[in-house]
């Protein structure tokens, strides 16, 4: 039980707030309706709303010293990740912020013993109140408000405020002003126009000489296939031995995205015969479901190339809706959450997980509140803490996406990074065309976060880009940001079975999966050899892994009305990171 001791104290609900929870002090608020939005109506004041808060982590700094010990090749705790217990430890709040948190709450007529539900590390809070109850314990004014193009509505506030003694003890309060949810964002792919190729896989063209010599079918230079990936990455005929020993790769899905499993077993007769048969598992987040009659092209392109990279290892699909299961009406629209809270909260729950991870969504940063972006990468940290690597395709929006415009009110002008692929303590993955050489192709998206200062693992790789950078889009960007791209991968012309027919599809999503999967690979070495997993990447690949990456050298990314940046450079780049993978040494 969390910290049972302190709730004695709260033997008896408050019914008057005490002197110092009575200033109110605004926690975030937008200074315009977020891009996109309008308001619509008012919802009823007896809406239900489940408000999820997020206590201050009280040992979060000391859990991120731990990650980067058991994440640095070079560091006597290399490979030694936490337990769930160990972690949760370390997240868990201090005695003296739940006796605050619940003190607040009590303040306001809930009974903290029967109303409020608890995760396991004590750090989320869950109540489900009115709408008139929120609107006061927040100091806030909800709206629905209707998306202009998909007609998408959302109960939400521009402000909301928190007692200026609990700003320190509670991190965030949702949901609130995070509009930009997953139905908003987009699912980084595309569909290219149907190739000859996808009619006929087995056309037989001259071979062309990979940068190691190996030789990979001239057919890939526009259609991408599990063969073409197996070629160009030098993973062909590895023969994967941990499959039954633990080694899983999990596979995130969102905006009623389905793995078509007939889809998945013609793929596999036309590209992986030896997988037929073969299928993923999926597990339900918060009520997602798998609907067999809609298949979809994000999930079946994600779920077909895991496979087809790294069969036979268990491939878990993760299907979650962010919806919550609220009253609606017929003015107000269903409570959505924040899906990827959501997912977090349901892989951390448990003592065992994949270790390596493939997400194709994000959005643009800035649309996200700061403290919800860092709270979320927190998550994220505590993923790689556990052992597992964690992979974000970076974004198809080129050197930057969106509006090309800031929220605050002053309309400049700057190039939008993405998040969670911003996030420090996840992977993210651009895009590459064409072979012998890949070059940078030009939707891959890359750049600096406002949110998150450049890492030390980049304080080496990174500043020779921006020397030779120059004065170029000089206030575009924070030179000062956490980098992104770390990597890349193929991103064009795959061939993805929809519905029974054959897509050529395009996007950083398919570059993250396919990162995701032969990272699996490495594991499977790893685990094979009483090694343990990779874990969180980044630390090793800016170091001892460098040497596992071919740079590539030429290519541009345009974007806000700009050329965007051009490979001309042997460092680190704004387009493909360090590059993509020539089998990663799996020896760290």
């Amino acid at each position: 039980m969390l910290i049972l001791a302190n709730l004695l104290s709260l033997a008896v609900v408050v019914q008057a707030a005490p002197a110092h929870l009575t200033e109110s002090v605004v926690k975030h608020a937008w200074s315009e309706i977020p891009d996109g939005w309008e308001v619509h109506t008012i919802p009823f004041v007896d809406h239900l709303i489940t408000l999820k808060i997020g206590l201050k982590q009280n040992r979060i700094e000391d859990l991120i010293t731990m990650l980067y010990e058991v994440s640095d090749p070079f560091h006597p705790k290399y490979g030694q990740h936490l337990s769930r217990l160990e972690v949760e430890e370390l997240v868990k709040p201090s005695s003296e912020t739940v006796v605050a948190v619940d003190t607040w709450i009590s303040a306001h007529g809930v009974d903290v013993w029967t109303d409020v539900s608890r995760n396991s590390a004590g750090d989320w809070l869950s109540v489900t109140l009115p709408l008139s109850r929120v609107e006061v314990m927040l100091t806030a004014k909800y709206h629905v408000y209707r998306h202009k193009r998909t007609g998408e509505e959302i109960v939400r506030t521009q402000a909301y405020s928190l007692p200026r003694a609990l700003h320190a003890h509670i991190d965030l309060v949702q949901p609130t002003t995070m509009f930009d949810n997953m139905r908003k964002m987009h699912a980084t792919s595309h569909v290219n126009e149907p190739t000859s190729m996808a009619a006929s896989p087995e056309a037989v063209l001259t071979d062309v000489t990979g940068p190691a010599g190996q030789n990979i079918s001239a057919s890939c230079n526009t259609t991408i296939t599990p063969t073409c990936l197996m070629q160009l990455y030098r993973t062909e005929g590895y023969a994967l031995q941990a499959a039954d020993k633990g080694n899983r790769i999990g596979v995130t899905g969102y905006l009623e995205q389905f793995v078509n499993f007939a889809d998945l077993q013609t793929f596999y007769s036309m590209f992986r015969p030896d997988a037929l048969g073969f299928n993923v598992s999926i597990l339900s987040v918060d009520g997602g479901v798998n609907d067999q009659t809609v298949p979809g092209v994000e999930a079946n392109l994600d779920n077909q190339y895991t496979t087809g990279l790294a069969f036979p290892t268990p491939n878990i699909y993760y299907t979650t809706p962010g919806t919550a299961p609220t009253i609606n009406d017929s003015v107000t629209p269903p409570q959505r959450d924040e899906p990827y809270i959501d997912w977090l909260s349901f892989v951390l729950s448990h003592d065992d997980m994949p270790f390596s991870f493939t997400t194709s969504y994000g959005g643009d940063e800035q649309t996200f509140p700061k403290e919800f972006a860092i709270r979320a990468c927190n998550l994220f940290a505590q993923l790689g803490a556990r052992g597992a690597s964690v992979m974000f395709s970076s974004g198809d929006g080129g050197v930057g996406a969106g509006t090309c415009l800031t929220n605050d009110g002053t309309n400049r002008t700057i190039f939008q990074p993405v998040f969670p692929a911003t996030c420090p303590f996840v992977t993210g993955v651009g895009a590459t065309f064409h072979i012998a050489p890949e070059q940078g192709i030009n939707f891959s998206q890359g750049g600096f976060s406002v949110y998150f200062p450049r890492p030390s693992y980049q304080s080496t790789a990174v500043p020779p880009f921006l020397e030779k950078l120059g004065d170029t889009y000089a206030g575009l960007f924070n030179p000062e940001g956490r980098a992104v791209p770390d990597v890349s991968a193929q991103g064009e012309g795959f061939q993805v079975v929809v519905g029974g027919s054959v897509e050529s599809v395009g996007g950083t999503s398919a570059s993250s999966p396919t990162f995701a999967a032969i990272v699996t690979l490495l594991n499977d070495a790893r685990i094979a050899n009483g090694k343990p997993s990779l874990g969180f990447l980044n630390p090793l690949l800016y170091s001892a892994g460098v040497t596992g990456f071919v740079d590539v050298l030429s290519g541009n990314n345009p974007g806000c009305g700009t050329p965007g940046n051009n490979l001309a450079n042997d460092c680190w780049d704004a387009i493909t990171g360090l590059g993509t993978p020539t089998l990663l040494s799996s020896n760290h």
